[in-house]
């Protein structure tokens, strides 16, 4: 059954490159109106275009850019809060800059970005929220310690959210991606040497594409999804089910970027 957002206001934040843009692709095509809120630097005006959609300059960490992007673009049907960042630095030398950064826009922007649509969406007692987590949420990958925390804190808002929204018929639901071939992974997906390692571990032996994330959060933000809120979707391959790895040199062979049996 195809995806239907005909009718639907869509805004994305962090919409103009990777997760987002897929999301934003995925909506667009149901034939939502996309709006795609991001940096000035990342163009989100001439990005939505491409998209048949509309671009506002906002940053996440500034809630009066978010209240003033949402006046323009109106009250949302569907709300993907995407924006974020990543660093990284062991634990003893993370800067505490960069730690009031990244919690900055990964936690207190999804905060800002969520309570402003919902402000908007209670009135008319409807709408999707769907949050960008990571399996990060659940692991403590090292040197990613703001990050990790960000992560894990976006449940606290998905379960806090979809409890005090539910009674307005308001769903809020997260994905949890792992390994996707973004320009924060690029550098992984570059050294074919560091991909073998830590694709071992992902059952279907590959990372992960934008799209197929931006498809879990349509299928989300969906009707199809009607009866779900609170949940979160991991969107890894496998990667978590998969504790002692799944792949090796016995029964398979690493073909550039990504595993194949024999």
């Amino acid at each position: 059954m195809p995806l239907d957002f005909t009718g639907k206001l869509a805004v994305v934040t962090g919409g103009a490159n990777g997760i987002g843009f897929a999301a934003a692709q995925a909506l667009a095509a149901g034939g939502a109106s996309v709006w795609i809120f991001d940096l000035e630097g990342e163009q989100p005006e001439k990005v939505a275009a491409s998209l048949g959609g509309h671009g506002c300059i906002v940053d996440v960490t500034d809630r009066p850019s978010i209240d003033a992007a949402l006046a323009r673009s109106g009250a949302p049907d569907i709300l993907v809060a995407n924006a974020g960042t990543v660093t990284w630095a062991p634990l003893d030398e993370t800067p505490i800059e960069n730690w009031n950064r990244t919690l900055a826009v990964n936690l207190t922007g999804v905060f800002h970005t969520v309570q402003a649509a919902a402000i908007r969406m209670k009135p008319r007692r409807r709408g999707a929220i769907v949050l960008t987590a990571s399996t990060n949420s659940y692991d403590g990958e090292a040197t990613l310690i703001a990050y990790n925390a960000t992560k894990a804190g976006i449940l606290g808002i998905l379960h806090t959210a979809a409890n005090e929204l539910g009674p307005w018929q308001i769903r809020v639901n997260a994905v949890c991606p792992g390994l996707i071939r973004t320009r924060l992974t690029r550098e992984v997906f570059a050294s074919p040497t560091v991909l073998k390692d830590y694709l071992r571990d992902i059952p279907l032996g590959r990372g992960g594409t934008p799209e197929d994330v931006g498809n879990a959060i349509a299928f989300l933000a969906s009707d199809l999804a009607s009866y779900i809120t609170g949940a979160a979707l991991v969107v890894d391959g496998g990667q978590m089910a998969a504790k002692f790895g799944t792949w090796n040199e016995e029964t398979a062979e690493f073909a550039g970027d990504h595993w194949k049996l024999r």
